[in-house]
């Protein structure tokens, strides 16, 4: 937080203005495996997390702890590197038997997501990689290793390549359509850091181009669910 006050333009014009996809990996997940389940939650609105906790937990909404929602962020997430009921344990502080049971439910809740990931491990095992919304590739030299554990981490390589690359992919999109926007105008485009683009924002062209960004961020690939971006204004990065 201390580095990021370090960051701000000296003439008072220009502030710094920042956009990022919420929860992107988790919506291109629910968008290419085609998890019916998953996308209505999205395409409602509704809180991921808090409906996952709901699933896992077999609870009503009012009865979700943050204990509960907290849990079920670990999973949603971890899901998408391919975490394992150790990985799980370690991270919410629960025994191995407990996470097991936790990812298993998470699977149960999202029907055809378990499917997705046999089917892209399997295009793999055959053609040799993996390969993301827009077509580009990840060779994985390992995917059929006699050695367990390059085989195994070739397999979560395969899953996360199709979630996080196509992430890669629509932010790229966007960076692209946004530039020829800016093309005749003061303010650029600084930044992208992971989901998330920085813009030096001419104050004078706020109003005019903050919508317009938005836009093009939310529909740089149409997915089978929205996307929904957020933004912040300000004098510093923090």
């Amino acid at each position: 937080k201390e580095i990021r006050k370090a960051f701000f333009y000296k003439d008072h014009k220009y502030k710094l203005l920042s956009f990022d996809y919420s929860q992107i990996e988790l919506r291109m997940l629910a968008s290419i495996a085609n998890i019916p389940d998953l996308i209505e939650v999205f395409n409602s609105s509704k809180d991921i997390h808090t409906s996952t906790a709901m699933k896992v937990f077999n609870v009503e909404e009012n009865e979700v702890t943050s204990l509960m929602r907290r849990k079920a962020k670990a999973v949603n997430f971890g899901i998408v590197y391919g975490i394992s009921d150790w990985g799980l344990a370690q991270q919410i502080d629960v025994s191995p038997m407990e996470a097991h049971d936790i990812i298993a439910n998470f699977y149960d809740a999202y029907k055809g997501l378990k499917e997705y990931e046999d089917n892209t491990i399997e295009f793999a095992k055959k053609e040799g990689y993996a390969k993301t919304i827009l077509n580009r590739r990840r060779y994985l030299p390992n995917i059929n290793s006699l050695n367990r554990n390059l085989r195994e981490f070739s397999y979560r390589a395969a899953v996360n390549t199709t979630i996080q690359g196509s992430a890669a992919d629509l932010i790229k999109v966007a960076m692209i359509e946004i530039d020829k926007l800016l093309d005749n105008y003061n303010t650029k485009m600084v930044l992208q850091i992971h989901d998330e683009l920085i813009f030096k924002v001419d104050m004078n062209e706020y109003e005019e181009l903050k919508d317009k960004i938005k836009d093009i961020m939310e529909n740089a690939i149409k997915l089978r669910c929205k996307l929904e971006v957020e933004g912040d204004l300000g004098d510093t990065w923090f």
